[in-house]
């Protein structure tokens, strides 16, 4: 994992920049900010199971949960064909081709179901649920997603829509490694 992983870095250091998917001044932070943040996750997936990453974007947290966890199957969802292009690029280039399905389609159009559904840097769950629902539609299905220290505001305002569509919510923090910052995140599981 550690060279594919390097090589996913470099990618998000220069075409990343370029084509506008990560911030200039992230360069930097990718490591800690984006790559290990993302990989934290790695351990809330069941063996075997079916990811969707709902707007991977640049493929956070999609690819560094593949490159951590080959066993899951991954599918990278992100409806701009400037983002789906740099991801078949990384994806090709990583040779994870096998694991990593990449559909250009917004999560409301996407009719399949997952184990986990997760995303990163999305939107807030208010919007968030809705997408994520008709996605982990599988029997014990969960979404998990990475939030920030606004997580139990946003589940406040989603507390009535969970129990409508009857969801249980839990904040969580993992790590991906002993000396990295913790990422909060919320599961989502059906009731």
């Amino acid at each position: 994992m550690v060279p594919q992983a390097q090589q996913y870095h470099d990618f998000l250091a220069e075409a990343g920049i370029e084509r506008g998917l990560i911030g200039p001044r992230e360069r930097e932070r990718l490591w800690e900010r984006h790559i290990l943040n993302s990989a934290a996750i790695a351990d809330l997936m069941p063996e075997g199971s079916s990811v969707v990453d709902v707007g991977s974007g640049a493929g956070l947290p999609g690819i560094p949960l593949a490159l951590a966890r080959p066993d899951l199957r991954i599918t990278l969802l992100e409806p701009l064909l400037r983002r789906v292009n740099f991801l078949t690029e990384v994806v090709d280039n990583l040779g994870i081709t096998s694991q990593v399905e990449i559909l250009r389609r917004r999560a409301e159009e996407c009719h399949e179901s997952f184990d986990v559904v997760t995303g990163r840097a999305v939107g807030p769950l208010k919007r968030l649920v809705p997408w994520v629902y008709g996605l982990m539609a599988k029997p014990g299905g969960q979404a998990v997603l990475l939030k920030g220290g606004s997580a139990p505001d946003e589940l406040k305002a989603v507390d009535k829509s969970l129990d409508k569509l009857g969801l249980r919510a839990e904040i969580l923090t993992a790590r991906a490694h002993s000396e990295t910052e913790s990422t909060t995140v919320v599961r989502l599981r059906r009731a």
